[in-house]
């Protein structure tokens, strides 16, 4: 049994257990290091029963274990699998029980995303300077309407559950898809891409 409180040997120096010195040197790390974005690769990736996420995140030159559970995983919008390029945001830990440094991930989203959104902002801002937003431009949706336009990618999971619904709820309306991928998503609106009648 461990005590909880450090010895001191017969030199007078303070004698820590390894439990201790691990468990200080992870409240040294969680106090230092603030919920922070880490960028690399996934390695390792393994699923536990549990439904929590044990994996490696590296890049060039290094590599770090990782930990994702179950409650902050079942919010990660895809699913990640060896080799892909991720951004997490972590507190940075330790394992006492092994005294394995490690990222305790709250948070994944594939690289570039926060790139993505600050382009899709900054495209928002400027369609809203040619007021293409304004008020006056906006039209009366209808009460039935007959036609419904989905801009998507084809490979969305999203739009699979899209076309459930309306095949079980609405059969009668017909869907039109726009396809684009979520990297061309400005360049889709500002050259419209062909149609495809899907339903």
């Amino acid at each position: 049994m461990f005590e909880d409180h450090p010895s001191t040997g017969t030199t007078g120096a303070q004698i820590l257990t390894v439990s201790q010195l691990n468990q200080a040197v992870g409240r040294l790390l969680e106090k230092n290091f603030a919920l922070t974005w880490v960028s690399g690769e996934l390695s390792n990736v393994t699923r536990a029963a549990s439904g929590h996420w044990y994996f490696t995140l590296k890049d060039a030159h290094a590599q770090v274990r990782a930990v994702m559970f179950r409650g902050r995983a079942q919010y990660v919008d895809f699913n990640p699998r060896e080799g892909d390029k991720v951004e997490v945001r972590a507190t940075v830990g330790l394992y006492a029980a092994r005294g394995d440094f490690q990222l305790n991930v709250e948070a994944m989203r594939k690289a570039g995303v926060g790139h993505l959104y600050e382009a899709f902002l900054r495209l928002k801002a400027k369609l809203a300077a040619e007021g293409l937003f304004d008020e006056g431009r906006k039209r009366e949706l209808p009460d039935f309407p007959r036609t419904i336009g989905i801009v998507t990618s084809p490979q969305a999971a999203a739009l699979r559950d899209v076309l459930t619904t309306f095949r079980r709820r609405a059969p009668h309306i017909a869907l039109v898809l726009y396809p684009t991928a979520v990297q061309s998503l400005r360049q889709s609106i500002m050259h419209r891409v062909a149609p495809s009648a899907i339903c």
